[in-house]
């Protein structure tokens, strides 16, 4: 199967609907409404955040392409990658928690208080770490994809599309900053809506999983 742009769009926005990162984006969100920051200060603020995991996902997928590309491991790593995003589905459905540890969660809190330009980037580089192994399935598997079917320069100019889209609900939400009724609206249909969202997500990983293993 020939790399297509439908396939590494629909994986980075299975990808970018993760709720580590949009949670704690919209918890910093609030913390600084609450310091009565101006809104240019929280967009400022957030697209730091956002920037830090934007670079972290691209440093992840970089470094796992070269590894694939400099170790000459087998094209089968494709089938591994489609493997792991079934079985990351099936947790999901299986209500297993994956997450952001419980023990990183009071540095997360200590840097969200501080609210610094650089301690939002190291937010957002932590957040991006900690949450790939648990949100990571679509990215590894176009990442496998990659290995197989691009050279390594056109692999990473589909790891800045993908990252890109991954991003895109990040940048949605901070746009909604001057707006607080509609950042507190959207909170509040996420909480009620997350059972709902979490099977379709585990569903869709399943069978994107499972078409990219039988191709």
């Amino acid at each position: 199967m020939d790399i297509t742009l439908p396939v590494i769009t629909s994986a980075a926005l299975l990808d970018s609907l993760n709720p580590c990162a949009i949670s704690i984006l919209i918890l910093t969100i609030g913390f600084l409404l609450s310091l009565k920051k101006t809104p240019k200060h929280i967009m400022a603020i957030a697209g730091i955040y956002i920037l830090g995991i934007f670079i972290t996902y691209i440093l992840i997928g970089l470094g796992i392409l070269q590894a694939l590309t400099f170790f000459g491991i087998s094209r089968a790593i494709t089938k591994f990658g489609a493997a792991i995003l079934v079985l990351i589905g099936i947790l999901g459905l299986a209500k297993v928690p994956l997450g952001i540890p419980g023990f990183i969660k009071p540095s997360l809190a200590k840097l969200i208080q501080k609210a610094t330009y650089p301690a939002m980037f190291f937010l957002g580089v932590l957040v991006g770490l900690f949450e790939f192994p648990c949100t990571g399935g679509p990215y590894l598997m176009i990442l496998a994809l990659l290995h197989d079917k691009a050279t390594f320069t056109n692999g990473a100019l589909y790891l800045i599309y993908y990252n890109l889209i991954f991003i895109s609900p990040l940048i949605l939400i901070t746009l909604t900053t001057f707006n607080s009724q509609l950042t507190a609206r959207f909170e509040a249909w996420r909480k009620s809506n997350s059972a709902r969202f979490e099977t379709f997500s585990s569903l869709a990983m399943i069978i994107l999983g499972g078409v990219i293993f039988l191709l």
